[in-house]
């Protein structure tokens, strides 16, 4: 038996070494994922984004300003005039929440009636939205404590006082901070890039594997026309998935949706295009449907783990924060739950969708000077 077996198992070896790019991929994958998994999957999140509408201005309030940004917790980007302000900020993911301090919060606090300050929350994270939350009134039961002993101390009592401070949170856009109102539209966007990048990274590789590449070769069609002739079937099959995704999410989860689904559907063309030139970029570098295959599974799994999809990219360490700025799926993301969750429009979502045109016209670019028109 061992005689028969060892031929086959040299004959296995000998195709496994003729192929070193795909072997390269094979050893690659692992150490990607052990390196995603070890830094990217985590909830501890630190310097929240916070806006801070203080309308007291006294040395009481920005003591508990300093309170919440010495916490490592929240780091403060802007001071905001008004209400609208904040749910400007929030909107469009500058800020994840915000601090509203009264007027009259310093008085509230030495007259000993106890002082209410108001934080709101953006919900569409409820990951970030619940660290955030236990965090603010941890901060705002530890401020207290030190006002109230400072006050007992000042008048020589031991008399118990009614809370100086207290935090009282205000949830926007999923109060009830539902996981599936925030994992459903994301998928949306996982699902659009498995699929397209699937779906066209074989396609090059499959003309070449079946010698019908020679014909196109043949004709005068350029590289740039194949690749959009390539795209524009997937994009239509892709299109429908979009619809399907969310009709089934809205019935079956719940989750309706907020804002245009017009407008969700044609940033949705913009990101397709990403996907689906990324997928044809890999299948004209590919050499077998097999290393097609797995160089799309390397471009998945940072786009899992690092575009926000699970853990909160507050949460990554800086160098992997960077690289999520080079996942579009990325600024897809905060498009879908913005329209889906927020209802909000073209002006709070601009910066992504010049990233997204971004990318789909460098990818584009790309994978239409990669393939070449000869045979290798």
């Amino acid at each position: 038996m061992l005689a028969r077996l060892l031929p086959i198992i040299r004959k296995e070896f000998i195709h496994i070494m003729r192929d070193p790019r795909t072997l390269a991929v094979m050893f690659l994958q692992p150490l990607l994922q052990l390196i995603l998994l070890g830094y990217a999957a985590t909830a501890d999140v630190r310097n929240t984004p916070l806006a801070v509408q203080d309308l007291s201005r006294t040395p009481q309030s920005r003591h508990l300003v300093e309170a919440f940004t010495q916490s490592g917790q929240f780091a403060v980007m802007r001071s905001v005039n008004s209400e609208s302000e904040l749910a400007q900020l929030i909107d469009n993911g500058t800020a994840r929440a915000g601090l509203i301090i009264p007027p009259g919060y310093a008085s509230d606090v030495e007259s000993g009636r106890g002082a209410q300050v108001a934080f709101v929350l953006d919900g569409s994270d409820p990951t970030v939205a619940a660290s955030a939350l236990s965090s603010a009134q941890l901060i705002g039961q530890v401020e207290a404590t030190k006002i109230q002993q400072q006050t007992l101390a000042r008048r020589g009592t031991n008399v118990a006082l009614v809370a100086p401070v207290e935090v009282r949170p205000r949830v926007w856009y999923n109060p009830d901070m539902a996981s599936a109102v925030f994992m459903v539209p994301a998928l949306i966007g996982l699902i659009l890039q498995i699929q397209a990048t699937l779906l066209t990274a074989s396609a090059i590789v499959r003309e070449r594997e079946r010698g019908t590449i020679e014909q196109l070769i043949v004709t005068p069609i350029r590289p740039l026309e194949l690749i959009l002739g390539k795209i524009l079937p997937y994009a239509l099959v892709a299109l429908l998935i979009t619809i399907e995704i969310l009709m089934i999410g809205t019935v079956l989860f719940g989750v309706p949706i907020k804002g245009s689904p017009p407008l969700l559907m044609a940033i949705a063309c913009l990101f397709l295009v990403s996907s689906l030139s990324l997928g044809l970029l890999i299948s004209t570098v590919a050499q077998t449907q097999q290393e097609a295959f797995l160089l799309t599974f390397l471009t998945i799994l940072p786009s899992v783990f690092l575009s926000g999809f699970i853990y909160p990219i507050a949460a990554l360490p800086r160098v992997l924060q960077f690289i999520s700025g080079l996942v579009p799926l990325t600024y897809f993301l905060v498009v879908v739950r913005g329209i889906v969750i927020k209802g909000v429009g073209v002006q709070a979502l601009a910066s992504q969708i010049i990233a997204l045109t971004i990318f789909g016209a460098v990818l584009i670019v790309l994978a239409s000077r990669s393939f070449r028109k000869r045979l290798d």
